[in-house]
């Protein structure tokens, strides 16, 4: 996800892993689109995973690695503070 943000210029100012999701803060500029953004994430993931990590493919569901959906919210820069501390937050569960 890093590398996919250096080569288009993006920046990631918050991230969380969970078991079966993330949660992250990207900054893109306005020319990109959230679904292509979200593609170039999902696609790009999809691919490395797969190759580093081949027994994976018994848990998959069909032929895609994660799920159809996604939830984006644009922030301004108020809201973009507790955004980021409900993220880190999400690293302090169990």
């Amino acid at each position: 996800m890093y590398e996919a943000c250096r080569m288009n210029g993006w920046w990631i100012s918050e991230m969380a892993i969970q078991d079966d999701h993330l949660h992250i803060v990207v900054q893109v500029p306005p020319k990109d689109s959230v679904a292509e953004v979200v593609q170039i994430f999902k696609g790009g993931t999809s691919r490395v995973l797969r190759k580093e990590y081949p027994e994976l493919e018994e848990f998959l569901w069909g032929e895609s690695f994660w799920a159809d959906g996604y939830f984006a919210e644009t922030v301004g820069q108020v809201n973009e503070d507790v955004v980021r501390k409900y993220i880190r937050d999400q690293r302090k569960k169990p």
